[in-house]
């Protein structure tokens, strides 16, 4: 009672002394992402008929290709689903072409395909499970229409494993006989993996690979060679031509670059798609096994494009905003490093998935540390939160609905991972690769519909209000837990109770005496009284300014 009663002076205190907030600016998209991300195959598939490209077998196991697609995502746009979500950006996973066909998966324990985008093949192609030019051209427009954002998954320190399909495809010969009915207990025996023929895949100029020919990887986290990958080489300034398979592939759109490294060979591939569709921003994949000076170069390179095709599609653009781009370092926390000196606006926040299942005054101390941190006036950075994720786990199903609320109320940038809105489960977890559980196919036809509710109502108000990932955090009362964010550069600020039920009331907390507020949770209205805030709460409260 003790306590209770000093939160509530505090908040009173605070109430009657505090500077007035001026009107409310608009933030563009930088200073509040909230960040949908999709792994587009596992969505909902839009075109059927490009199921089985490159001879590929679609399939329901956890590495074959469902058939999602970009089609798949602009049914959904148009059924406005994003839009009733209350996201402003869409991370689709990488859609240029990958290795077409299967390597081994876990403990020889399923056909891993790349349908994830994380094994490219050629970087100038859309790949054909996930649709045509034409399509990536209306997904992006139709979200831009909606003011969301589209952004790309990217890989630069990797290609694609040398599957059995393709190395057969382009005529690489290191294949023994019998190749074709490879099975997951002799495939690489099928590989001769000693023939010198191998400089035809990609070449030793190109990756490191511990093949004849080849350098080996290193042991640094710029060189090894992560989970047996094929490490591209872009440390090296060494002028380079096509790599050996590219020049094999006849519907190729990359050519020979005049003096042009590795890098500068990746950096100008993935920048083209911004020049040419008006890409938002990347999300950047195993950043800190590439060198700092490659992701500098891309976020110069993809800038420059963005800013030619707004210039050149002022009717489709969004609005003059910068090119973004967020990294996946593994294991970085709500801190600014080095990284972003490195042309990341924000990066990837391993801690917060494990922080949010705390309860809501422990919750409390962690969004207070990173309000304060993210306020830092000297370096201004931003952090990119998430509870689920395909490279780790999902959050525990039947917390969701306190899961979902600690994201959408956490401070910086956050990532809602597909289905954490709608309960989609666990899917099947083959031994050695526990992860592509997290990978299920979207669960349109078994959604929670008040979890999905619940998931609305709290993105469309993050959504409206900065100050919940930019502004000053206040615990306001430990019960009901309720807490403030002022952005008083921007004029904004937002009272709430996560969890809150009945009759209840609040301290007034910055809002003025008799100012009129709304419940964005439940639609009441109601009016600061003696300092105080009365309504009936129906599970959570949202208040903000009644206009």
């Amino acid at each position: 009672m003790k306590i209770l009663l000093s939160t509530t002076l505090l908040a009173l205190s605070l109430h009657a002394g505090a500077s007035p907030v001026p009107p409310p600016q608009a933030a563009g998209f930088a200073a509040n992402p909230i960040v949908y991300f999709v792994l587009t195959d596992r969505f909902h598939n839009g075109n059927p008929g490009n199921d089985a490209s490159y001879g590929r077998t679609p399939g329901k196991g956890p590495g074959d290709f469902h058939g999602g697609d970009l089609a798949g995502l602009t049914q959904k746009l148009k059924a406005g689903y994003f839009r009733d979500l209350g996201v402003n950006a869409l991370w689709i996973s990488a859609p240029y072409e990958q290795i077409h066909g299967w390597v081994v998966g876990g403990k020889q324990s399923f056909k891993h395909y790349a349908y994830h985008g994380y094994w490219a093949l050629d970087y100038t192609l859309l790949d054909k499970n996930m649709g045509t030019p034409a399509e990536l051209r209306e997904l992006v427009d139709t979200a831009h229409a909606q003011g969301i954002r589209i952004l790309f998954d990217v890989v630069i320190n990797h290609p694609g494993y040398a599957d059995l399909h393709t190395l057969a495809e382009y005529k690489i010969p290191v294949l023994w006989k019998g190749w074709e009915k490879a099975t997951l207990r002799d495939y690489h025996s099928l590989i001769d993996y000693n023939n010198f023929a191998f400089k035809e895949w990609w070449g030793p100029d190109w990756v490191r690979a511990g093949l004849p020919g080849y350098v080996d990887g290193g042991r640094d986290d710029e060189t090894m060679q992560l989970a047996y990958l094929p490490d591209f080489r872009t440390e090296r300034d060494k002028a380079v031509s096509l790599p050996p398979i590219l020049k094999k592939k006849a519907d190729t759109r990359a050519r020979d670059l005049p003096n042009t490294s590795v890098r500068g060979y990746l950096v100008q591939w993935l920048a083209d798609w911004v020049r040419e569709y008006g890409i938002d921003g990347f999300r950047c994949d195993t950043v800190k096994h590439v060198e700092a000076a490659s992701w500098l170069a891309l976020k110069q390179a993809a800038s420059k494009a963005l800013a030619e095709w707004k210039a050149n599609n002022p009717a489709k653009k969004i609005d003059d905003a910068p090119f973004w781009m967020t990294g996946e370092a593994w294991g970085h926390g709500p801190q600014r490093s080095h990284w972003h000196e490195a042309g990341f606006d924000s990066m990837i926040n391993f801690d917060f998935q494990s922080a949010a299942s705390a309860d809501w005054l422990t919750l409390d101390k962690t969004w207070l540390a990173y309000a304060n941190a993210l306020q830092a006036q000297d370096k201004p950075f931003d952090i990119l939160s998430y509870i689920s994720s395909h490279d780790t786990a999902l959050f525990a199903r039947d917390k969701l609905r306190h899961g979902v609320s600690a994201l959408l109320l956490t401070p910086g940038g956050v990532q809602l991972f597909y289905g954490d809105e709608s309960a989609r489960p666990n899917g099947a977890a083959p031994e050695g690769d526990p992860q592509q559980a997290t990978r299920s196919p979207m669960n349109w036809d078994s959604m929670d519909k008040t979890l999905l509710q619940h998931a609305q109502k709290l993105t469309q108000f993050r959504a409206r209000h900065v100050a919940i990932a930019r502004g000053e955090h206040m615990r306001l009362s430990e019960q009901p837990y309720a807490f403030m964010r002022v952005d008083a550069k921007r004029g904004d600020m937002v009272l709430v109770a996560p969890q809150a039920q009945g009759d209840i009331l609040l301290p007034a907390g910055r809002f003025a005496e008799g100012q009129a507020l709304r419940d964005a949770y439940s639609g009441q209205l109601t009016r600061v009284k003696q300092g105080k805030i009365a309504l009936q709460a129906q599970g959570s409260v949202l208040l903000e300014i009644a206009e």
